[in-house]
């Protein structure tokens, strides 16, 4: 994940889709509500093991019925997608050494992709969020708290 930038990402606002980077190491993607494309793009490389993407197809455009092979695959690193459904968060992030990136707020209709590192919320407003991740989710051992944290 070191080193990554996918080329459609810079064919886009940076106002639609944000990085979140240090060091050049991914953390995050933020695809705000306003990003509008035609066609498939997806903004994460094959190799990730939680892919995010876009659709905007016209009416009566057809995806043929299909379904997905069973496949083995190996998850070292929980990824998580957060639609906020509705309010207004900020989100803070941290790097693979539990230090603080920056910090940024997501509003109603963005989505956030959290790739690596650390981080925390804080609500701004009364929020819904839908959060997507990898099971089987084992609470006590997958997630860790840092430490001397305040907001």
């Amino acid at each position: 994940m070191q080193g990554f930038f996918f080329s459609f990402i810079y064919k886009i606002s940076p106002f639609m889709l944000e990085q979140i980077t240090a060091q050049e190491i991914l953390y995050a993607l933020i695809l705000r509500r306003e990003f509008k494309a035609n066609g498939i793009h997806f903004f994460t490389p094959p190799e990730f093991s939680q892919q995010l993407g876009y659709m905007n197809r016209p009416k009566d455009y057809i995806i043929s019925p299909h379904y997905h092979e069973i496949q083995l695959r190996e998850i070292n690193l929980t990824q998580e997608i957060l639609f906020i459904k509705s309010g207004s968060v900020m989100v803070f992030f941290y790097d693979n050494a539990q230090q603080k990136i920056t910090d940024t707020i997501i509003n109603a209709g963005d989505v956030l992709m959290l790739i690596q590192g650390g981080h925390g919320f804080k609500m701004l407003e009364e929020s819904e969020i839908i959060e997507v991740k990898q099971g089987p989710y084992r609470c006590e051992t997958d997630k860790k708290y840092i430490h001397d944290t305040c907001f």
